[in-house]
């Protein structure tokens, strides 16, 4: 008898069965995985009756390793035909059927090479994880073949390789479909909301929109683009103002130094920070010729000089998107620490930027001057010990309350939300930690009853410098935390309530002003 016929008439026969599916489960998390190990020859008799003594081993031992007695993997079935090793592995959540089936690999190589095979490979026929939905509702993942829904499970049945399973594809869809089924217990709630403070109620001096008033008056002009808008020199007064009693009220006695950071964004800083979670519907992006070359785009030109119409969709065709332009101001400064190593000595380290635009595309939820796409921010960031970090942020926090309530005079409220960062990267919720997260400034706008978010400061807790690897010479645990400081939105909520008559507004407050400028332009 031929070594094909024996292995055919003995174990390439119909599965062997080697224990019991589902036995031992104690989690609603279960995963049910085929996949054929490909070998570089057929195996005989003795390689075979060695692997069914292995597959034996394996689930008393192996792929029961590092989970609690009773649970793990299983091998449930097996089969050899063709010079190849089929596996049916049923698990719980404490050993995954993918982490079972790459230990079982890794061990099984040095047996089959006492017989002079080897492994080619894996191909993956059928991997479905079933967990509780708890009201999640999904249509379409990525590596997802198909869901379905049978008594208040979801069963995803997924789409892999070999590469997927080394790269851990399987545990991030788990993460994301965690994720998703956290936010549909939230129902939706994209923030937390705490008060935390609310200042004593101050005299209005104005009950309109402070933007129609603005457009009355020719302060301002919508720009060429969606939500963005041409400041007069009026307006432009008011955000220096602000800006300079951010300067002397708050960060220069707080120790900031001033820095640049960029404004278009890498796709490689996204990822580090987390926006490459969600950023994609809120995004602005940005897009490099594909060549310089003249001849590659004369084409383009040609066309717009006969037909006066810029080819959007050729030049599309001819551009590549590398990131976009500034979405949340603090994440590129960190390429500036990225990989290094601070010396404790420096700490705290407190910077700010001011130096350009920030951009959001903000869908249909567009509206005056404190809801557009192009706005102007002020960014603070702190770096330190925890410790320092905490202490820091308390300390800005009654900065800010002295400006608002002695300088600026306005009637104001703080609250504890969702982590800034969390809320960007479509995470609901609030920071497991009471230490991270964000605390929201809110002003009231008396012509529509309703309170403006207009100032944070955030502890952002060891997110960043983990993220981009930045260490300290003592190694111990480095933190941060920012503020951003909008400038549109504290002209909206201080002339909401203060109006447009500087007779009105308080003396500290004009004493940054000084004199508004004369009427400038004049229209026939």
């Amino acid at each position: 008898m031929t070594r094909a016929t024996a292995t055919e008439a003995g174990a390439e026969k119909e599965k062997e069965k080697v224990g019991e599916k589902g036995k031992g489960e104690p989690s609603a998390l279960r995963f049910r995985l085929v996949a054929v190990l490909k070998c570089s020859a057929e195996l005989n008799e003795d390689a075979v009756a060695e692997l069914r003594k292995f597959v034996s081993a394996c689930n008393e031992g192996l792929l029961k390793r590092g989970a609690p007695a009773g649970c793990g993997a299983e091998i449930v079935s097996f089969k050899v035909l063709n010079g190849n090793i089929e596996l049916e592995i049923h698990s719980d959540r404490f050993v995954r059927a993918h982490d079972a089936l790459l230990r079982f690999r890794k061990n099984l190589a040095p047996i089959l090479g006492k017989y002079r095979i080897g492994l080619r490979g894996i191909d993956v026929k059928k991997y479905e994880i079933e967990m509780e939905s708890q009201g999640l509702k999904l249509k379409t993942l990525p590596f997802v073949k198909s869901i379905s829904y049978s008594d208040g499970n979801i069963v995803i049945s997924l789409d892999l390789t070999e590469s997927d399973l080394e790269r851990r594809i399987p545990d991030r869809i788990l993460r994301l479909l965690e994720e998703k089924r956290e936010a549909a217990r939230w129902g939706g709630k994209k923030e937390h909301w705490e008060l935390l403070f609310e200042s004593k109620h101050k005299e209005f001096f104005f009950n309109k929109d402070p933007t129609e008033e603005m457009l009355r008056r020719g302060w301002i002009r919508h720009g060429s683009a969606r939500g963005q808008w041409i400041y007069g020199p009026q307006v432009t007064r008011l955000f220096r103002a602000f800006e300079k009693i951010l300067l002397e009220e708050v960060c220069y006695p707080l120790g900031y130094e001033e820095m640049i950071f960029p404004k278009v964004v890498s796709w490689d800083v996204w990822k580090r920070s987390g926006h490459a979670r969600a950023i994609y519907p809120e995004a602005y992006y940005v897009c490099v010729p594909k060549t310089r070359d003249p001849e590659y785009w004369e084409d383009i030109a040609d066309y717009f000089k006969v037909t006066g119409e810029i080819p959007t969709e050729k030049i599309m065709e001819r551009i590549e998107n590398i990131g976009g332009l500034c979405y949340a101001q603090c994440p590129p400064f960190w390429v500036f620490l990225q990989r290094r190593v601070l010396a404790d000595e420096c700490l705290p380290i407190c910077i700010f930027d001011r130096s350009g635009t920030s951009h959001r595309y903000e869908s249909g939820g567009i509206h005056g001057i404190e809801r557009v796409d192009e706005f102007h921010r002020v960014e603070l960031v702190f770096i330190g010990t925890k410790e320092q970090v905490i202490e820091h942020a308390q300390r800005l926090r009654e900065r800010y309350r002295l400006v608002f309530d002695k300088i600026l005079d306005i009637e104001w409220r703080e609250a504890w939300v969702t982590p800034w960062f969390m809320a960007q990267e479509g995470r609901a919720g609030v920071a497991s930690q009471k230490e991270v997260g964000t605390i929201d400034f809110e002003g009231f706008l008396p012509y529509n009853g309703k309170w403006l978010e207009f100032q944070n400061v955030s502890i952002n807790g060891d997110k960043y410098p983990k993220s981009f690897g930045v260490k300290l010479q003592s190694g111990r645990e480095l933190w941060s935390g920012c503020s951003g400081v909008g400038l549109e939105r504290w002209t909206a909520v201080f002339l909401a309530q203060k109006g447009f008559d500087p007779e009105n507004w308080p003396d500290a407050f004009r004493k940054f002003v000084g004199e508004l400028p004369e009427e400038v332009f004049k229209f026939v």
